[in-house]
């Protein structure tokens, strides 16, 4: 083995492995375990010491058992070194494991009667790899069919059904605490002061110049009253703000300049700005906006009487 595997090769295999071993167990962060701790670096030097010295002293020895060996002992070992890799002593016996053929002089044992044009066969046993990875794929067998058809684990195919079920929820949940992946769906209205001041300055950078800075409306519509174009409500305003208004003569799209939150914030500013009557507003543009999805109360649900009724 070490004819072909020398000390050249064994030495950087070894080391290398043990070092890739520190490294993959060994949590060290975002720096090399061996920079990280100076203790690695030690360890690491001493192993290399001391697997060179090993090297040395087994060449050593070996220099010294071969001038031992008797002239025909030298001769035989020479000889074996000699030999190419299929040739070697041991590789022969590794082959002969694991097929357990019989020696080409003990072939007329093993003639059988069947002759096909001069053609004869052998009674070889089989392999001993081939039978035993037969019996494993019949251990496989038996175990599938327990797992799966008598105790009704999930197959494939439901696997993947519930991975993708759970993916959707984990992404739902991630989606609710994650702004900069917020949709019109996912938007809430904002009412702390904080985030509104956030949003006026946005809307006063980037809005004023058509809404004007009360947001009474200039080339854009007036944002005070109660009529919308494209609908009211946090969501239809922040769907219109990334998207943008209408085709050829409304706002552009504000998805590539403002970010999920920062829009959120500015259409909560705007909503905070409804009945605020700026002087000179722009007159009102759109369609009174209702939110369906908002409670009805009892005053707003009852009908009123009708004073007309015969009375009994």
């Amino acid at each position: 083995m070490k004819k072909f595997f020398p000390v050249y090769v064994r030495v950087p295999v070894i080391f290398f492995t043990v070092f890739a071993l520190m490294e993959y167990f060994v949590d060290s962060g975002d720096k090399p375990a061996f920079i990280k701790y100076p203790m690695i670096s030690l360890f690491l030097f001493v192993f290399l010491f001391i697997l060179i010295a090993i090297e040395i002293t087994l060449s050593a020895v070996n220099r010294v058992m071969h001038e031992l060996l008797s002239p025909e002992e030298k001769a035989q070992k020479e000889l074996e070194e000699s030999l190419s890799f299929k040739e070697s002593t041991w590789f022969k016996n590794l082959m002969h494991k694991l097929t357990q053929t019989a020696p080409i002089e003990k072939e007329g044992e093993l003639l059988m009667d069947h002759d096909y044009d001069g053609i004869k066969e052998l009674d070889n046993n089989l392999p001993p790899w081939w039978v035993y990875l037969f019996y494993i794929c019949i251990l496989f067998g038996v175990i599938y069919v327990v797992r799966y058809d008598v105790l009704g684990a999930d197959d494939q195919e439901m696997e993947l059904k519930k991975e993708l079920a759970q993916a959707k929820i984990d992404v739902a949940e991630y989606m609710k605490t994650a702004p900069d992946l917020m949709d019109e769906k996912t938007v809430v209205l904002l009412t702390d002061a904080p985030s509104l001041d956030e949003g006026k300055t946005i809307f006063t950078t980037n809005c004023a110049a058509c809404h004007r800075a009360d947001a009474g409306g200039q080339i854009g519509p007036n944002l005070t009253d109660d009529k919308w174009i494209l609908g009211g409500g946090i969501k239809n305003l922040f769907h219109t703000i990334t998207n943008g208004g209408r085709d050829g003569k409304g706002m552009i799209a504000w998805k590539g300049t403002l970010k999920p939150k920062e829009i959120q914030k500015v259409a909560s500013y705007i909503l905070s700005l409804q009945g605020s009557n700026p002087k000179d507003p722009k007159e009102p543009e759109g369609d009174v906006w209702v939110d369906d999805s908002a409670p009805k109360t009892d005053a707003a649900a009852a009908k009123p009487a009708d004073s007309t009724a015969v009375k009994k």
